[in-house]
């Protein structure tokens, strides 16, 4: 062991602190994990390591990841990636390898666009500076387009875009402006991006209206995401060709259930019904409940016109104002519509079930049934609060048995999230003129636990092979484990209120733990906080081949069947199942991978766009009440502000933290607030708030808020007049809970969380 080093030495121990580090490899290290592994145990050498670390990260030979953290550079100076463009000028590159995020200044960008796959040449590392990318080749061109308002002037026109991808505005000769005026709502591609010029040359590839109209400004959300806004005409020519064809032969191939009491539940608005429910008593006194799912697949074939575009929209895409639909209208609202008193083809499962709820036995099938009433979800909610009305024994006899299935889910581990939806009431002109919430009630709850049972069941057909066969290629609908971090912090945050919230366990033990705290915290302040936190905490749910469950609902196999209408996954899971029910082989699982995979990134684009579309309402109707005052709660903490969200309309809104002139912020990202610097004053999600409307930006979607009395918004005041501050209130409450706890252990046996499970 070498205990200290002279002058001499000092190559000794370089040469031995470079081989440690070439043992390394992504590992990461500090002087002083080094000095005890060469053996340099000596204040002076450690320090002699520590000065080599610097020197070595200094000169770009090792990064420092932290400060006096050190490791390998796991790249050379030339790597590939995907290119980040923003408007505020901070342009990054995701590396390939190691999914590092690195600046690339404007001068070095080669005017890459928003995910562009570029080559970059990436400098060395400095200390105490961030590393630097250049690009040198653009390697592929994303296809993207740019929306924006035209202003054109005698000689000359230009795209003023809305892009937070651009900063640049977009030069359009005059003879490339597809007759565009001055005040359009217009969407331009890129043609030309020379280094020498700023601003990039395009043309105008559509008109979609005048600024600020509503159909312009909803088809601008859609083209915004590549979203499709209209239908192409030859796809419509060609459903207008297809024919019912419920002939005898038709009947004759499938289980005819015309004659059993089948009726639908939808939305009031819905026009394309793709599911309903039949019920009968067996004579056996056990129940048949029926879930009949349009037979989209039976008149949409596979490669034809119709079949491709859906396939490549995915979805249908729920706006405010419209449903922008997967298939032609003559189909979605026509011939597979499950519509009252019109016989219809369907694919069904038919579960047998006893009074407790129990099924006994299933099957899947191809049917033909009649619907006999179509309900909304208000009507059947009336049926079964009042039992009287149409069919009111068998919605009553649905209802109790979904409530003992959704009972039974919740005990094997399904998370039970309740959020309410924003909904707007809008005029002939597109303007929201007021706000309602769509809740879930008995009726939605009803339709949901049918759908998700035959879903699992449909998965498990395939899933689960008999006879110890190999399970065949299929489509899953997958939720993985919580993120492990998110779910600890929802942990430790929750113990703060009282609450337990298992960071680890099986899924049904974290499941339960988590359904019993939303359940406590209900109408409690700290509601918003830990409910928001408990939905943050969660994976996005993709489709995949590979199942690996659905944590959200505690199943070991789903799948989505019931929805073929207005999701193609639906629809493919349609002809998996016809196919392998046929005894078909197993199809080619790369390419149904590949289909998977568009199906979730056109889901996830489609949700941004309904967000977006809510987001552009809720700015509008929020710009008729500009300076009015409201209650609402943080929901959102940031290094740029607070977002807020107002109780009465769920508009939500920015105060930015320059506005927070009575002190300077920290954001503290563990405990998700932001931290007075002199006063200690915090800002924490779900706190409760008053604040003003103070700006509202349609352009770009953004509306400001201003806290209305900061101080007292945010500090309560003690007995003798002093200030108290949420955490020092926290406090105390907690300090008043533990000693009633020791009052009651005297009285009951130690019971310190009374009204707690």
């Amino acid at each position: 062991m070498v205990r200290s080093y002279s002058k001499k030495g000092v190559d000794r121990l370089r040469a031995q602190v470079d081989e440690y580090i070439k043992n390394q490899g992504n590992n990461t290290y500090n002087y002083k994990q080094v000095a005890h592994a060469i053996g340099a145990e000596s204040p002076i050498n450690q320090r002699a390591v520590a000065l080599y670390l610097a020197e070595l990260a200094f000169d770009g030979d090792i990064l420092e990841t932290a400060p006096g953290r050190y490791k390998s550079p796991s790249r050379s100076s030339y790597a590939t990636g995907t290119f980040v463009r923003r408007s505020n000028g901070k342009n990054s590159v995701i590396i390939d390898d190691d999914e590092e995020a690195i600046f690339v200044a404007e001068r070095n960008s080669m005017h890459a666009l928003n995910g562009d796959r570029v080559s970059v040449n990436i400098a060395a590392r400095r200390r105490g500076s961030e590393p630097e990318a250049e690009v040198v080749e653009i390697l592929e061109r994303k296809p993207q387009v740019f929306i924006g308002t035209l202003k054109v002037d005698k000689h000359f026109a230009y795209l003023l875009t809305d892009s937070k991808y651009l900063a640049s505005d977009i030069f359009i000769p005059k003879s490339k402006l597809k007759g565009g005026v001055t005040g359009d709502k217009a969407v331009a591609r890129i043609t030309e991006w020379t280094d020498d010029t700023k601003n990039p040359k395009g043309e105008i590839i559509d008109i979609l209206g005048k600024k600020g109209e509503n159909n312009a400004e909803i088809n601008a959300i859609m083209a915004e995401f590549g979203l499709p806004y209209v239908y192409p005409e030859a796809v419509d020519k060609a459903a207008q060709k297809i024919d019912a064809g419920i002939t005898p032969e038709e009947v004759a191939k499938r289980l005819d259930m015309r004659d059993v009491t089948t009726f639908t539940i939808d939305p009031k608005d819905a026009k394309d019904f793709d599911d309903a429910l039949s019920i009968r008593r067996l004579p056996d006194g056990n129940w048949e409940v029926g879930v009949h799912i349009a037979d989209v697949t039976h008149y949409v074939k596979p490669d034809t016109i119709i079949d491709k575009e859906a396939q490549k929209r995915a979805t249908s895409v729920y706006l405010v104002d419209r449903v922008v639909p997967m298939l032609p209208e003559h189909l979605s609202n026509g011939i597979c519509s499950l519509r009252p008193d019109e016989e219809k083809l369907t694919f069904s499962c038919i579960f047998k079930m006893d009074n407790n709820g129990r099924v006994l036995d299933s099957k899947i099938a191809r049917t033909v049934i009649r619907s006999n009433r179509r309900f909304t979800y208000e009507e059947a909610q009336d049926v079964i609060e009042t039992g009287k009305g149409d069919y009111a024994e068998e919605i009553a006899t649905l209802d109790r048995l979904a409530k003992i299935l959704r009972k039974q889910r919740y005990e094997e581990g399904s998370v039970e999230f309740d959020r309410a939806e924003v909904r707007f009431d809008i005029d002939e002109e597109g303007h929201p003129t007021g706000v309602y919430f769509k809740e879930s009630k008995d009726a939605n709850k009803l339709i949901e636990e049918f759908m998700l049972l035959a879903n699992k069941t449909v998965a498990q057909t395939i899933g689960i092979p008999k006879a110890k066969k190999k399970a065949k290629a299929f489509v899953y609908r997958v939720h993985d484990m919580p993120d492990p971090g998110k779910l600890a912090d929802l942990s430790t945050l929750s113990r703060t209120f009282g609450y337990k919230v298992k960071a680890t366990g099986t899924p049904k033990e974290v499941n339960k733990s988590i359904n019993r705290m939303l359940a406590d915290v209900k109408g409690k302040g700290e509601e918003n906080f830990l409910s928001t936190l408990a939905i943050r905490s969660m994976a996005k749910a993709v489709y995949t081949t590979t199942n690996i469950g659905h944590y959200g609902l505690g199943f070991d196999y789903y799948t989505h069947f019931t929805s073929p209408i207005r999701r193609y996954p639906d629809m493919m899971v349609h002809r998996l199942l016809e196919k392998y029910l046929a005894g078909g082989r197993s199809v080619n699982l790369e390419k149904l991978e590949e289909q998977c995979k568009h199906s979730s990134d056109m889901e996830q684009l489609a949700a941004n766009a309904e967000r977006a579309s809510i987001k552009y309402k809720q700015v509008e109707y929020m710009n008729d009440h500009l300076g009015e005052e409201y209650e609402g709660v943080i929901s959102g903490v940031t290094e740029w502000g607070l977002y807020v969200e107002v109780n009465d309309n769920k508009c939500e809104g920015l105060v930015p933290v320059r506005d927070l002139a009575d002190d300077f912020y920290d954001l503290d990202e563990k405990n998700y607030c932001l931290v007075g610097r002199r006063h200690n004053n915090r800002y924490r999600l779900g706190d409760p708030i008053k604040v003003r409307v103070a700006r509202a930006n349609l352009d770009k979607k953004q509306l400001d808020f201003a806290i209305v009395d900061e101080k007292a918004a945010r500090n309560g005041e003690d007995a003798m007049g002093k200030t108290v501050t949420v955490e020092q209130a926290l406090a105390a409450t907690s300090a008043k809970k533990a000693g009633e706890g020791r009052k009651n252990s005297g009285r009951r046996g130690g019971n310190r969380r009374r009204g707690k499970k």
